[in-house]
């Protein structure tokens, strides 16, 4: 999995990924963002210097989707994935798994760990994340409920700085 860092001119790109995920916008009981709204939330994500936005890519290149995070939020030392989003007609291929290890793998030393939310009911994401080792942490129904994942088992002067 390959990732690139998401600018405001990629904002034409994310919103084909969103609306190549219409399941996940359903879900949530909304529509999918229009271009213009989408590229509004870029600029005023890119003015945060702890977020970070970044298209995916899978080993041939082709874009499959799209990673949203935020480096020490809600605590210093944490990671929280605000959103991981995988094009529908390439889900289930564990793409989205292998987005989160690559980003593990990345995560400057300071990050002690991760969180990730999965909102409305969702017993797939809630599957998902539990499977890569997160475990349920808040209750913040019928919202959202966040999932951790401790990283103080990784060694952490094997991991790339990347900030």
């Amino acid at each position: 999995m390959n990732s690139t860092p998401l600018a405001l001119h990629h904002a034409p790109l994310l919103h084909m990924l969103y609306t190549a995920a219409p399941g996940y916008f359903a879900l949530l009981g909304s529509r999918i963002p229009s271009l213009s709204e989408i590229e509004r939330d870029v600029e005023i994500a890119l003015l945060d210097p702890r977020r970070r936005l970044e298209l995916l890519h899978d080993a041939q290149g082709e874009l499959v989707g799209s990673l949203d995070y935020k480096l020490d939020y809600p605590q210093p030392g944490d990671l929280t994935i605000n959103l991981l989003l995988i094009r529908e007609d390439r889900q289930s291929q564990r793409l989205g798994e292998q987005a989160v290890r690559d980003l593990e793998d990345r995560l400057p030393p300071r990050i002690t760990r991760v969180l990730a939310s999965v909102l409305g009911e969702n017993p797939r994401g809630v599957r998902f994340w539990e499977r890569l080792g997160f475990e349920f942490t808040v209750d913040a129904r019928p919202v959202m409920t966040w999932y951790a994942k401790p990283l103080h088992d990784t060694d952490p002067s094997l991991r790339v700085a990347s900030d």
